[in-house]
């Protein structure tokens, strides 16, 4: 198996994992936020229903941001095996040639990076949104009990 064919799969393997989880990351969070726009708080007459409801999805963003990191360092490990493996087999030891083999492989980490931050952001945000429409709810819960 050619060592071009195995860096090209780890490559676009591991960066369009992190794409897709990059993408899923900003399509349950603009849902979320289309939803809690529409949210009715006087249908829910339970606080367990509206709390599964306004939950829905953000584990997933959750789950991506605490694990893109991880990820991007896998392909970067891979890329520094390939690395090495392409040194120890050419017999030819390129400074330039190792150090951008070694740069290529730093971009898997980054990219890890990139889809993490935003996605704890986006986890962020929406927690704290969810807390206040629960307090919201709680409120008039008891403004309708006090009538």
């Amino acid at each position: 198996m050619d060592i071009e064919f195995i860096k090209d799969i780890i490559d676009y393997g591991i960066l369009g994992i992190l794409g897709l989880m990059s993408f899923l990351s900003i399509w349950f969070y603009i849902e979320r936020l289309m939803f809690f726009k529409k949210i009715d708080l006087v249908k829910y007459k339970q606080k367990e229903r509206l709390e599964i409801d306004v939950t829905n999805h953000i584990s997933i963003i959750s789950s991506f941001g605490s694990n893109a990191p991880y990820i991007g360092l896998l392909g970067t490990v891979f890329g520094i095996i390939v690395t090495f493996y392409t040194m120890g087999h050419g017999g030819d030891i390129d400074v330039k040639i190792i150090m951008s083999s070694l740069a290529l492989a730093l971009k898997a980490t980054a990219m890890g990076l990139v889809v993490a931050i935003p996605s704890m952001m986006f986890y962020n945000h929406l927690a704290r949104k969810i807390e206040v429409i629960i307090a919201l709810w709680e409120i008039e819960q008891k403004e309708q009990s006090a009538n």
